[in-house]
């Protein structure tokens, strides 16, 4: 049995913040259907790798989902959508601030169709000046907080490769539906859920909303950086955390021959030994995590001098030989390529009748009683007839006569 068997997911969303939420949901085995309007989700066609097949963008992003069509322009669409609905208990949607509103369903008209209902809005801002602003996902990065803690103090702010704004913000989602099913079980009533991305963002940047409030008391003195203003400053690969920590360069010197290393206390002695500086263990100048703090460019260049003459999986070897936290740069061909990844089925090889195999990533969220598989994703459609023939009642000539008048 899976964990979300019997509960009835209908997904309006597009693009990526709201599929990703629903896939979650789809993959802990909610049956999810995906209702798109005839043309289909817009990344069907975006960033297309093979012929007129889905694209990655969307076969990634909806795996396990079931597909039915829908023109909620006509009369006889939006009667269909209400008894989706009244057999559904979720509703997801991402559309702009209004739109399903305009389409005739306020949630107080949800609510007379279902009155336990979970019904699950992402938006990119929250209620104020930014309501109607369009959000993509580094637009949430910028404004939330990512943008201008992320990069070198000389250099402009960066994005994150993390798609923290968008597939954040559907993890965000996943976790107030799962608590508002939680809380109907109790109540029996259903209940909006809300969610914006800016927010999403922000929540993940807590660390530096942390250290905003520690400068009205002097320097971070973790940071690599030399002064310090108003505002957190960008801080390169400093850790961010209480320890101090750096990517250091290897053999032979490409673009992802890094490897991120972590200085605890008790990790320097085993460090300073193995790049050939015992001498440093006792020195008072370098001894303790507080003696360290004023020069850490200095102790990880001296690091990199050692890590230089090794490639980054001997560095890994050895460095966990002493229990001393670190990690190699994965590119994205080695994460895509990795033996414990697929093992982990994190990586996974699914079968698509129109693209042939490929690569997608798998549920990270493992439940003992409860293993996921990971289905392709539908095409375009595929389950109107069955959903609409087993769910409505709808037989084979008023299915005809829909899609002979565009509703389908």
């Amino acid at each position: 049995m899976s964990a979300l068997e019997g509960v009835r997911v209908l997904d309006m969303t597009h693009v990526q913040s709201g599929p990703s939420a629903t896939q979650i949901l789809a993959w802990l085995g909610a049956d999810v259907v995906k209702l798109e309007a005839p043309t289909g989700d817009i990344t069907r066609r975006q960033l297309r790798d093979v012929g007129d097949a889905d694209s990655l963008y969307f076969t990634m992003l909806n795996c396990n989902k079931r597909s039915i069509t829908l023109n909620m322009k006509s009369e006889r669409g939006k009667e269909i959508f209400a008894e989706l609905v009244a057999g559904s208990d979720v509703l997801v949607e991402n559309f702009g601030p209004g739109t399903v509103d305009r389409m005739g369903f306020t949630w107080e008209r949800l609510r007379e169709i279902n009155p336990r209902l979970v019904y699950a809005s992402i938006k990119g801002f929250g209620d104020g000046p930014y309501t109607h602003y369009k959000a993509y996902e580094v637009v949430a990065q910028a404004m939330g907080g990512s943008m201008s803690t992320t990069g070198f103090e000389d250099g402009p702010p960066l994005a994150t490769g993390a798609q923290i704004g968008d597939s954040g913000t559907g993890i965000h989602t996943v976790a107030g539906i799962l608590a508002a099913l939680l809380q109907r079980a109790e109540t029996g009533r259903g209940q909006r859920v809300s969610v914006a991305m800016q927010h999403a963002v922000l929540n993940l940047c807590r660390v530096k909303l942390r250290d905003q409030q520690r400068l009205a008391h002097g320097p971070l003195r973790e940071y690599p950086n030399a002064a310090f203003g108003d505002e957190v400053p960008r801080s390169g690969n400093a850790s961010g955390g209480g320890q101090p920590g750096w990517a250091v360069r290897c053999k032979p010197g490409g673009a992802n021959d890094y490897i991120y290393v972590i200085v605890q206390p008790q990790g320097w002695a085993p460090i300073a030994r193995l790049i050939g500086r015992p001498e440093l263990v006792e020195d008072a100048d370098w001894a303790t995590p507080e003696a360290r703090l004023s020069k850490l460019d200095k102790m990880f260049s001296m690091i990199e001098e050692w890590t230089l003459g090794l490639d980054k999986w001997s560095v890994l070897a050895a460095l966990n030989e002493h229990n001393i936290p670190c990690g190699p740069i994965l590119s994205t061909q080695e994460i895509i390529e990795d033996a414990s990844l697929a093992d982990n089925d994190m990586i996974v090889t699914v079968d698509h009748p129109e693209r042939g195999a490929f690569k997608t990533v798998g549920c990270p969220i493992k439940l003992s009683d409860s293993p996921v598989r990971v289905d392709r994703s539908p095409l375009l459609g595929e389950h109107t007839a069955e959903i609409f023939r087993d769910r409505l009642g709808i037989g084979e000539t008023e299915l005809a006569n829909l899609k002979a008048n565009g509703v389908i």
